[in-house]
């Protein structure tokens, strides 16, 4: 198995993986993170969980201002993913990547509507009079598609950018300016050609979108390809994928949730948003189009403490191994355990290419997974806020705050679950190195009496 697994199974795993379009895409999402962790704490301040100091917030005004901040931060995330993918793909290709990022936002921005229609207090399409068609308001930009509808837009964009500017910079199809010119005022000419032939491009996309389909082509994306994706995420597949995948990959010593978050992150972070916006509305239910499966879904649920929940492993080996070596392992470990770092554990005990241990290290995650999906599905737990902590911040309050006490409960539910199953394979483990150092005292014993 080993071997199928290492040269028949991994190897086309990890060319996919290596691609420059995943790379970007791994590189590239994490630039909007800061931004979206930052706009999630005030979309905590806009809408705290107490209800009469939220209506007091509401009542003076600054309820407001702290939701616009969250909109400016994290509702307009497609922008900055925009920027990030193709800028991550230049810069790999060895050139200045900062204008490819900024060619890459004004097509996102290219491609989608210049106004949206007028709605009443209900919601409802206002009718215009005369030709009896839905009044429209032009010229603005709706930061829906800046954010969470237009993230595969950015990440198609984001791509296509940084390929085609690469291709111009490698056949050196720019124009370059004396050596005496100033590097950056070179750089601003340099992209001046790929840089007008793709927003011309997308130009020219956007007009046969216009005039066949009678739509923009951020609206087809999002309606042909990232719904059923969003969708797909937000099922059992998603679950499976990002709560298997990950450890998988870390078995074999492959940075598993790095690799997965990078490719995955894009509509983890859709449903994330829009979950967000629902929050915001005060309508966050599964009958209002909540997304169970989300950034926090992932990073609260199936990787807090770690890959592979290693919390309660980290416990046994610190209080309960009698084996000098796994005890080791736990002093060391118990301290990033806290912060979700568990790299100490995984090649330590180890757990990396340990097939005795590999066991409940994929089994963890997978019961998880399922039973927290179950969970929300069934309204045992509300939906997640879509509020994106930081991935460092220590269990517990990772999920008070991505969830409210509801979710910080089962969070910790799903902690002495992954506990109990490590138990019964790192008692076994300990005792089996418990037994070999116990041969090897002796032997030294013997040694020295025959000394």
């Amino acid at each position: 198995m080993n071997k199928f697994i290492n040269e028949t199974l991994l190897p086309p795993v990890m060319r996919f993986v290596n691609t420059k379009a995943v790379t970007a895409i791994r590189n590239g999402m994490m630039y909007p993170l800061p931004f979206i962790i930052i706009g999630s704490f005030f979309l905590i301040l806009g809408q705290l969980p107490y209800q009469p100091l939220q209506d007091y917030l509401f009542k003076i005004g600054l309820a407001p201002i702290f939701l616009q901040a969250n909109t400016a931060a994290f509702g307009i995330m497609a922008v900055w993913a925009a920027f990030g993918i193709a800028y991550a793909w230049v810069k790999e290709e060895g050139y200045e990547g900062a204008p490819a990022g900024i060619t890459s936002i004004i097509v996102l921005v290219l491609l989608q509507p210049n106004f949206k229609a007028v709605v009443d207090a209900a919601s409802k399409a206002v009718m215009d009079p005369t030709t009896k068609t839905p009044l429209q308001t032009t010229g603005i930009l709706d930061t829906a598609w800046l954010g969470g509808k237009g993230m595969i837009m950015a990440m198609v964009g984001g791509l296509l950018v940084g390929w085609i500017y690469s291709w111009f910079m490698k056949k050196k199809i720019i124009i370059r300016l004396p050596e005496q010119v100033p590097e950056n005022v070179s750089n601003s000419f340099a992209a001046l050609i790929p840089s007008a032939v793709i927003i011309s491009g997308a130009t020219l996309i956007y007009g046969l979108f216009h005039y066949i389909a009678n739509q923009t082509p951020i609206e087809w994306v999002y309606a042909v390809i990232q719904r059923p994706l969003q969708g797909v995420t937000d099922g059992p597949v998603g679950v499976f994928v990002l709560a298997f995948l990950p450890v998988f990959l870390w078995f074999f010593g492959v940075h598993g949730a790095a690799v997965v978050s990078g490719v995955m992150s894009a509509l983890l972070l859709a449903n994330t948003q829009d979950n967000a916006a629902l929050y915001k509305a005060h309508e966050l239910t599964l009958s209002h189009g909540a997304h169970i499966v989300t950034q926090a879904f992932m990073d609260q649920f199936l990787t807090v403490t770690g890959s592979g929940l290693t919390m309660g492993l980290a416990i046994f080996l610190l209080f309960f191994a009698k084996s000098e070596q796994l005890k080791a392992i736990g002093k060391v470990e118990i301290g990033p355990a806290i912060f979700n770092i568990n790299e100490p554990i995984l090649f330590g005990m180890p757990i990396v290419l340990n097939p005795f241990m590999g066991v409940p290290f994929m089994l963890a995650p997978l019961a998880s997974g399922i039973l927290t999906y179950l969970a929300i599905y069934t309204q045992i737990i509300p939906p997640f806020t879509g509020i994106l902590v930081p991935w460092t911040t220590p269990a517990i309050l990772s999920g008070l705050l991505a969830g409210g006490w509801q979710a910080m409960l089962w969070q910790i539910l799903m902690l002495v679950l992954a506990g109990a199953i490590y138990w019964p394979f790192a008692r076994k483990y300990d005792r089996q190195l418990y037994a070999q150092e116990q041969e090897m005292l002796k032997e030294e014993h013997a040694g020295i009496e025959a000394a």
